[in-house]
């Protein structure tokens, strides 16, 4: 980040605060909607999704399974119910076509733990910690799976903050309210103290998983005004995974950000005063010949 300003004053002041904010907005609203949804049953009696993120049905009829769950059970030896599979492939080919990471950014409630934990370490002006290297989370990923086969149980649901913040928030009793407000003060503090976005960028089998599948996912960030880029960083201080954008503002054959580690949160396209960046519907495909975003690809 540039020692002159932190990201985002100079976002509001060159377009207005809430195009300062637009996609951050957005994605706070789509965690809350989401949760909203497993909440309703419980709290009011409306029950339009009963479960929760690991497994759930929708309006009686759609079931969606995390699919990284399903494939945990799957290496232990424990053949899912048809509705499970079902519900793991129908969420294996959605984020297959978008982008994996999505969930990441706009389903998974972790995320506003990890994004406070940064957002609080910038405030302060801290800029050292471990760097962690991000292949780690593979190592994570077939150490989950590995566990899973010689334990025969589904081995990360054991520690997941996903699952046990979801399933807290919608069947919360006292002792998974305890356990999963342990789990997420780790990571809140993990993050803040030790390792900058070390949780998500490096740690985090789920985001591993779901980069994984959406490798060639439509939902992508451009950056089509890339010329009246003037280096002021602050897409990059904000970025859960930074190391994605100089491709976008160097490579001669296209803007899109291809990386599968791209969430696609869209603070790049918040911050950034020139308006360099856009979030929206991209080619699938190489570098090469890829078509660069419009800005009217998405509302």
């Amino acid at each position: 980040m540039s020692a002159r300003r932190r990201p985002g004053p100079a976002a509001i002041r060159a377009k207005g605060w809430f195009a300062a904010h637009r996609w951050l907005l957005a994605r706070r609203a789509a965690q809350l909607g989401f949760l909203a949804l497993f909440l309703g049953g419980p709290l009011l009696g409306v029950w339009i999704v009963k479960g929760t993120l690991a497994t759930s049905l929708t309006l009686g009829v759609l079931p969606l399974s995390d699919p990284f769950i399903v494939l945990q059970s799957l290496v232990a030896r424990h053949v899912p119910e048809t509705a499970a599979l079902l519900g793991a492939a129908i969420v294996l080919a959605a984020y297959a076509l978008l982008r994996g990471r999505l969930f990441c950014a706009w389903v998974c409630p972790v995320n506003v733990v990890t994004d406070g934990a940064a957002a609080l370490r910038r405030r302060l002006g801290w800029r050292d910690g471990v760097r962690l290297d991000r292949r780690l989370r593979l190592v994570v990923l077939a150490g989950a799976l590995l566990a899973s086969a010689v334990g025969g149980s589904i081995a990360w649901e054991l520690v997941n903050p996903v699952t046990m913040t979801h399933r807290a928030l919608v069947f919360g009793s006292s002792l998974t309210w305890g356990l999963a407000w342990s789990v997420v003060a780790a990571v809140f503090l993990f993050d803040l103290a030790v390792a900058p976005r070390g949780w998500c960028g490096a740690l985090c089998p789920v985001g591993a998983f779901y980069g994984l599948i959406g490798r060639w996912g439509r939902v992508r960030v451009g950056a089509p005004r890339r010329a009246a880029c003037d280096h002021c960083q602050d897409c990059f201080a904000v970025c859960p995974e930074p190391h994605v954008i100089t491709p976008s503002l160097k490579n001669p054959d296209s803007d899109l950000i291809l990386s599968r580690d791209c969430t696609a949160c869209g603070r790049c396209v918040d911050v950034c005063p020139q308006s360099v960046f856009v979030l929206g519907v991209g080619r699938q495909g190489p570098a090469a010949g890829a078509a660069p975003l419009r800005q009217g690809d998405l509302p």
